[in-house]
């Protein structure tokens, strides 16, 4: 019902790209990756713009996942009224914000979101019931593990039904170890290799925001990071000159 949902259940590398309204999401979604990630947080963007994006998206092969700007309940039912198959909220830090975090995605009796009518490609379904069912079962949620608190609590937040992945915010994380962007140093590795071990130990997974630069995606996904993004733009621009390569000119 949601492929990407499956992606991760099943151990499978899962690899999305960010975009906004500005880019025609259409042709990205048809690229071979998994998701397509719209961030509210460091975006000029609002969750209400996005929705003519997500609904190009229907039909296609990658999942709409949504970056909420807080662990808010009504930016997470906005996300998901404009057709978000995921969410991702930042500085998830305690169980209790886990918890609210996946009661507000959810409806009723799993969480308490607001109905307004179905919400995103879900399938047709002879009961309403059905639908709602569907969407508790197969929403990918996501918080994000960014802060020392959050490390401290890690088995806490991974336990909480519902959860999904835990995804590394890797530059706020690094500058809450106090190694501000020394992604490769023992410090910061030692806390990835956490993060990894308490996925693994409860049977989600364990993503990266985005792969830090320089770094390649392999190391990561060996080290058990199974969900990231990936920039579209130099890919794109690879292939167009390749193209261009072939062409006498």
């Amino acid at each position: 019902m949601n492929a990407i949902k499956q992606t991760i259940t099943s151990g499978k590398t899962a690899v999305g790209t960010t975009a906004g309204p500005n880019i025609d999401v259409s042709v990205l979604a048809e690229a071979g990756f998994d998701f397509i990630l719209f961030d509210t947080q460091h975006s000029p963007y609002e969750i209400k713009q996005l929705a003519p994006c997500i609904q190009a998206m229907r039909g296609k092969k990658a999942a709409p996942l949504v970056r909420v700007a807080a662990n808010q309940a009504d930016q997470i039912c906005f996300a998901l009224d404009a057709g978000a198959r995921g969410i991702i909220a930042p500085m998830i830090n305690t169980r209790a914000e886990a918890e609210a975090m996946v009661r507000s995605c959810r409806y009723y009796p799993l969480g308490n979101r607001s109905n307004a009518g179905v919400r995103g490609e879900w399938g047709e379904f002879p009961k309403y019931r059905d639908y709602l069912d569907t969407v508790n079962k197969e929403l990918v949620i996501v918080p994000m593990i960014e802060t020392k608190q959050a490390l401290e609590n890690l088995d806490a937040i991974a336990s909480v039904p519902g959860v999904d992945v835990l995804l590394i915010g890797p530059s706020d994380l690094s500058i809450e170890l106090d190694v501000p962007l020394d992604y490769a140093c023992e410090t910061y590795q030692r806390a990835l290799d956490k993060i990894a071990a308490t996925a693994a130990k409860h049977g989600i997974a364990a993503g990266m925001y985005f792969i830090p630069p320089g770094m390649e995606p392999n190391f990561f996904v060996d080290k058990g990071f199974k969900f990231f993004t990936m920039p579209w733009g130099p890919w794109a621009s690879n292939g167009i000159q390749s193209a261009l390569a072939g062409i006498k000119r």
